[in-house]
């Protein structure tokens, strides 16, 4: 099994670089006419730019001073979005780049529109036939009219067309990269549901409740993000507020003044807590009596019984692998089957013990939509549901996008999101 491990591990170490030296050539080699200062300054940048994303991974994984992490955590995970989409856009200048050069060769081309004038033919006046012979001495010749040899390519125009194509790859990158930075770090929106609930009393109809998950607190979103988290939390009034795993990135020691603004969250039947995959790779044991000396409520694997409805939650599966994962038993059994159940389960794929379970509604984040155009086609293969509300038997499953970002501080395609889930009676 390690083996397995090592060899798909070199495999896309060998992608991986290869796709970087197809973009540097692309950008580098093909847009310097020789091996001067612009060519090595690009060189630079793409030896640098791995270099410091694998700096970054590695420096979180090993706990490095907090300081370094963030040092190296902005270029690294920034160089991490912009690879991407920096070969996409090289990829499909691949489509653009025999097109501009077919044109420029019909510019350039006899009759184009840069061609001069054709010569039309002279014809020569035929002289009279000799005495001594029947043959005219000469016949009508037309003037040759000259004809352009084919010609190689030009130099000039290959490098033009590779600077064309080059510039627009790393323009669209960068505007890609720019605009998804943008829309995280102004904070997620506000997305509203409404979940119709059969067990659900008419006293509760409209009851609202916040949820947020893959808040992703670290090196590169601080406490300034969490504040603009909270402040969008309680500018809905919610009821209760469920924070459905993945809040950090990172030791209590290095993050615990990044999550201090969630002290203030305000709720009239409170905030609680369950744990996702990450809390487990950054200490989940230290984090659950953090979040519970600021003031959240952890469930690990139990259970509320609220005036309305059973609020449940349950550890994370990746728990299992620590000794500490869920119990759907212990949170759920023994309750009065006539109450509505909600369960707060990180993962959605968690979905299936929630149906055994007779769970209501199962609320869950993890895939952040994707994050990353095209990762969602990843996401949506590897989790039942991507996105948004779907129905599994009778039980329904929200996943909501999340609020922060793993990794590269960007989205594409993914916008984050806090999520009002009002529920509603069917008795009212």
């Amino acid at each position: 099994m390690i083996a397995v491990f090592v060899i798909a591990g070199l495999v896309l170490l060998a992608a991986f670089a290869g796709l970087h030296w197809y973009a540097w050539r692309r950008l580098v080699r093909d847009t310097t006419a020789r091996a001067g200062l612009a060519r090595r300054a690009g060189t630079v940048v793409f030896v640098a730019g791995p270099l410091l994303m694998f700096a970054a991974v590695a420096s979180e994984r090993a706990g490095a001073p907090f300081w370094l992490q963030q040092v190296l955590s902005w270029p690294g995970y920034l160089w991490m979005a912009f690879s991407i989409y920096l070969v996409l856009a090289v990829l499909a200048g691949e489509v653009v780049r025999p097109l501009l050069r077919r044109y420029l060769d019909r510019r350039s081309a006899p009759g184009g529109a840069e061609s001069g004038p054709v010569q039309e033919p002279v014809l020569v006046p035929a002289r009279e036939p000799d005495e001594h012979t029947s043959k005219p001495t000469s016949t009508p010749t037309p003037n040759p009219t000259p004809v352009t040899p084919s010609a190689p390519s030009d130099p000039s125009r290959r490098l033009f067309v590779s600077r064309v194509v080059g510039g627009a790859a790393v323009v669209a990158a960068t505007g890609i990269v720019g605009n998804g930075a943008y829309g995280v770090l102004r904070g997620p929106k506000v997305k509203r549901v409404t979940v119709p609930l059969a067990r659900l009393p008419r006293s509760a109809h409209g009851f609202r409740i916040a949820v947020v998950s893959d808040i992703h607190l670290s090196p590169v979103l601080g406490r300034g993000f969490a504040q603009r988290v909270v402040d969008t939390i309680n500018s809905t009034q919610p009821d209760l507020i469920a924070v459905v795993g993945d809040l950090v990135d990172g030791s209590v020691e290095d993050l615990a003044p990044a999550v201090a603004p969630l002290a203030g969250l305000r709720a009239r039947h409170g905030t609680y807590f369950v744990t996702g995959n990450h809390e487990y790779f950054s200490g989940a044991e230290p984090w659950v009596e953090h979040v519970r000396e600021i003031g959240l409520r952890p469930l690990e694997n139990a259970r509320v019984e609220l005036s309305a409805f059973d609020l449940a939650g349950v550890n994370d599966v990746t728990g299992e692998s620590y000794g500490d994962g869920p119990d759907y038993d212990k949170a759920l059994g023994d309750r009065d089957p006539g109450r509505a159940a909600v369960l707060l389960a990180h993962q959605p794929v968690m979905i299936h013990e929630a149906v055994k379970h007779g769970v209501d509604l199962q609320l869950s984040g993890h895939t952040h939509g994707g994050q990353l155009w095209p990762g969602n086609f990843i996401a949506d293969a590897a989790n039942p549901t991507l996105a948004g509300l779907e129905r599994y038997g009778d039980t329904q499953l929200y996943v909501s996008r999340g609020a922060g970002a793993w990794g590269p501080p960007v989205r594409v395609g993914a916008p984050s999101d806090i999520t009002v889930v009002e529920l509603a009676s069917k008795r009212a």
